[in-house]
């Protein structure tokens, strides 16, 4: 793998994936001094890097975004809430916040415009992010469920 900056070009495409994946400005969410991890076969991003740490993961199939806790970071104080956010029950947000995935009896309610294999941020009742993952089953499913997987956990904010 190979870290470099990006070119304006680059930058460009991967604020506009940004926009059109969560809807929020791209600038807002990918800063400049960026750098990025490129496949030395295909020389497509992989990785984007800010501050020496995984920011997000581009995905090789569909050139979507994965969420990192960092980027959870910043997505959680620039989305309006509840967009793109499950929230969960008191007791279980140590469990998820330790990397342990979501299902639907923990959750307290979810943005019902959330649909299956979304990117989302795993919030506790008062809006602190404590993971970030895939969604398994649409938001209303979430909170209407009892049983089954509700978001994959990909990253715990305790590790």
């Amino acid at each position: 793998m190979i870290t470099r900056k990006p070119t304006l070009w680059e930058l460009r495409e991967l604020r506009e994936i940004a926009e059109f994946q969560f809807g929020v400005s791209g600038e807002l969410l990918i800063p400049e001094d960026i750098l990025l991890v490129v496949s030395p076969n295909t020389n497509r991003a992989r990785f984007i890097i800010l501050d020496g740490e995984k920011y997000l993961s581009l995905r090789a199939r569909d050139y979507r975004f994965n969420l990192h806790i960092s980027s959870g970071l910043v997505l959680n104080k620039i989305l309006p809430k509840p967009k793109l956010r499950v929230y969960v029950k008191d007791e279980y947000v140590e469990l998820i916040a330790r990397g342990g995935n979501l299902f639907s009896r923990h959750v307290l309610a979810a943005d019902p415009s959330i649909r299956p294999g979304d990117e989302v941020l795993v919030v506790d009742s008062k809006g602190d992010l404590i993971a970030v993952g895939r969604s398994r089953l649409s938001g209303w499913e979430m909170a209407y469920y009892n049983r089954g997987e509700a978001v994959r956990i990909r990253e715990g904010v305790l590790k």
